[in-house]
């Protein structure tokens, strides 16, 4: 195991514990393997040298000359500095500058006749050549060898810039590097010789000196794709043995029992089931038959009847014996699935209760605002198993809530939940339960492989027959105010016509920043958008003005999270009753909220939203038999990127393409948020989006691996490696995704 140590080698035994210091603190980087794992973000390149007659335009140049003059100018009254500095060679002159606080250190070097190197891109400024800020190096010109020595090693070079902080800029940390490079030998290989062979990869010590220093672009890139698929393949053989853990773990099969509760229910469904719905109900059905538990990802559609898949297979459940719970990340989310549950259920949800069917079983609710003795009532039907299905928000998961039987947990909205919620409400049944996570926010293939490898995914992308079409379209009100004013015109005659409209903002307004938008929930604009940096438009704002204004003579209620629970259940049931005409929300409509007769929505400021949230809450229109309307209001610049992603929402209705995008401006940061909390950190070169091919390879490589050898027995380098990735916090974690 020796050729592991110097990879654990802490940094202050080689950097000294000041540097080392900031290196833990501020880059989380703490041993030998962790800085060479610390890969250039980007290089700057130094051309050759190049005579000063001779500098092509906008090329990176390597130049030696000789300082003619530098003189510092003043500008804005004083407030600002600019260096110029003159260079001569003989064969031409050039002009160099600096600005701010970058003219104090070359003021003090760059005198008249010192001789040096400078390197940067060549622009023209005022019909005259100069180079903007450019590195150098100052040659010492009594000795020929040296200089010469010191040319060869500047020019023409590829010069890493590493990820840095105010504490440790880049040129510091490339000297950490050379410190430590010596140690690329020793890295283990992860991979298995056959595949590395297989493949024609570098071997890992050359890619990490490839990456580090690199000769040539060529370099470069042989590097990137060695690590990238060292990077990619040992998360999927972390997630390939997960899976194949949980084949190994018992769990109660849950089969479908002839004329039982599923039954019954089908029978006095008013329409039928999307093919969609139906295959992915039998691949539910058929994991519920097993004797080890499901792990399944439901992906569908805004609307693609994610709750109805899902009820039926707690309804299976119940008929074989077993309970099953719903967790929603609201209590307007859960209030609503159990509400649209004991709907669709009708006599069926009374099981036991006057009226009830006798096939049927309890539907009982727990949230944290419930009163005492609801309470008290819903925990004893669940203890004493009376209650076939649960729906809560995050107070199921307290200790004194005890199942009768759990077989299976649906838990809507996956990136809501933390992975400890998940585990608690797992940990409550006797053996592992089954276990359905939905989702509507569309996850792109490789983003669910690499987020949710461990899960087996089926998606429902056809909408139920019935449902409607939804336009959407962008509304510039700064540019074209009478589009907005005709904005609220549609609005009112949707009302005129029978149906109902939502309006969203991102605030709830009144002063007091709501804790929707603290959580980051609202899009911050990005400053050159926002010139005047007005706050987002709030709820309560827009529906006094509206009800004064615009939309006067309509009942215009307003819906937000700060509201008492019992007063946002009662808002709801009144919208959902038809007697609200225009309901003015901020995003806690988000997700789950069914009106079938709202057709219209307005969002203002939608420039602040995310495209996957826009896609989100435009899904609560067009839930009926007509069709919807989704106007994306905006003050944002026609040019601006704010603008382009508010086009592309109202361009497409696909709501993976739209996660593409999404993905593709916010990086996957975002994406593997809490998911895999565990083994983010090892996502140094990989881009989840842009690497498809490499992840979909490597998780091929990784089952076929797993198969054969679940423990890696025969790989003792590759168990080595799995172990630095995942340590025992983030081994636990992803035990309990």
């Amino acid at each position: 195991m020796d050729r592991v140590s110097s990879f654990d080698e802490p940094l202050k035994k080689l950097l000294g514990g000041a540097t080392a210091k900031v290196m833990a603190e501020h880059l989380d980087l703490h041993t030998v393997g962790d800085l060479l794992h610390h890969y250039p973000r980007r290089y700057e390149e130094r051309g050759k040298l190049t005579a000063l007659a001779d500098l092509p335009l906008d090329e990176h140049v390597t130049v030696l000359a000789q300082v003619a003059d530098a003189r510092i100018l003043t500008f804005n009254n004083g407030r600002g500095k600019r260096l110029e500095v003159t260079l001569t060679d003989g064969s031409g002159r050039l002009q160099l500058v600096f600005f701010g606080h970058g003219v104090h250190k070359p003021h003090k070097e760059l005198l008249p006749g010192r001789q040096a190197m400078f390197a940067g891109k060549v622009s023209v400024f005022n019909r005259k050549m100069q180079l903007a800020h450019p590195t150098y190096q100052l040659l010492d010109a009594s000795d020929a060898d040296e200089a010469t020595e010191a040319v060869d090693a500047f020019a023409g070079r590829l010069l890493p810039i590493y990820p840095a902080c105010k504490q440790l800029d880049s040129w510091r940390i490339a000297k950490a590097v050379d410190a430590v490079l010596p140690s690329a030998q020793d890295a283990v290989d992860p991979l298995p010789a056959s595949l590395r062979e297989g493949r024609g990869f570098t071997p890992l010590p050359e890619a990490l000196i490839k990456v580090h220093r690199p000769q040539t672009k060529a370099d470069i890139e042989d590097a990137k794709a060695r690590l990238k698929w060292d990077e990619a393949f040992v998360l999927q053989v972390a997630l390939a043995r997960r899976r194949y853990a949980d084949t190994q773990l018992p769990a109660v099969a849950r089969r479908p029992v002839a004329d039982g509760l599923l039954d019954a229910f089908d029978a006095k469904l008013p329409f039928t089931l999307t093919e969609g719905q139906q295959k992915v109900s039998e691949e539910i059905f058929d994991d519920l038959a097993t004797e080890h538990p499901m792990h399944r990802l439901l992906q569908g559609e805004v609307g693609s009847g994610k709750t109805m898949v899902a009820l039926r297979a707690m309804l299976t459940v119940v008929d074989a014996g077993g309970q099953a719970a719903m967790l929603a990340p609201t209590e307007v989310l859960a209030q609503q699935h159990h509400r649209s549950i004991t709907e669709m259920m009708g006599e069926l949800a009374e099981g036991g209760m006057l009226g009830g069917s006798d096939r049927g079983t309890k539907v009982v609710l727990l949230t944290g605002s419930m009163g005492m003795a609801a309470r008290r009532q819903a925990l004893l039907d669940l203890v004493t198993g009376e209650a076939g299905i649960v729906i809560g928000t995050h107070a199921l998961i307290e200790d004194k809530v005890q199942f009768h039987d759990l077989g299976l947990v649906v838990v809507d909205e996956q990136h809501r939940f933390g992975v400890e919620q998940r585990d608690a409400l797992r940990s409550k049944g006797k053996q592992p339960p089954h276990l359905l996570v939905m989702t509507a926010t569309p996850i792109p293939r490789t983003v669910a492989m690499t987020v949710f490898g461990d899960l087996e995914t089926s998606v429902l992308d056809q909408l139920p027959a019935g449902r409607s079409p939804i336009a959407s379209h962008v509304v510039p009100a700064k540019d074209k105010p009478h589009f907005l004013a005709r904005a609220w015109e549609r609005v009112r005659e949707e009302v005129e016509n029978g149906h109902q409209a939502y309006v969203v903002c991102p605030r709830i307004g009144d002063d007091a920043e709501e804790a929707e938008g603290k959580k980051g929930k609202a899009k911050k604009k990005a400053p050159e958008e926002d010139p005047e940096k007005r706050p987002p438009l709030a709820v309560l704002d827009i529906a006094d003005e509206l009800r004064k204004g615009a939309l006067a003579g309509l009942s215009v209620e307003v819906l937000h999270g700060r509201m008492h629970p019992d007063e946002k259940d009662d808002v709801m049931r009144r919208f959902a009753a038809g007697d609200v005409d225009v309901l003015v929300a901020t995003t806690v409509i988000e997700v789950g909220v069914n009106v079938p007769n709202a057709t219209a929505m307005v969002i203002m400021d939608a420039d602040r939203f995310g495209v996957s949230q826009l896609h989100q809450l435009r899904g609560r229109v067009g839930r009926g038999s007509a069709p919807g309307l989704c106007l994306l209001v905006s003050e944002a610049h026609e040019a601006s990127p704010a603008r382009a992603r508010l086009s592309a929402v109202a361009a497409t209705l696909d709501g993976f393409e739209l996660s593409r995008i999404d993905l593709e401006q916010r990086r996957e940061g975002d994406v593997l948020g809490q998911a895999q909390s565990g083994v983010r950190s090892s996502l140094r070169m990989l881009t989840v989006i842009d690497d498809e091919e490499v992840i979909a390879a490597a998780r091929e490589e990784a089952v076929a691996i797993v198969a054969a050898d679940p423990e890696l027995e025969h790989l003792p380098e590759l168990r080595t490696v799995l172990a630095a990735l995942l340590d025992k916090d983030r081994e636990e974690y992803l035990d309990k995704g």
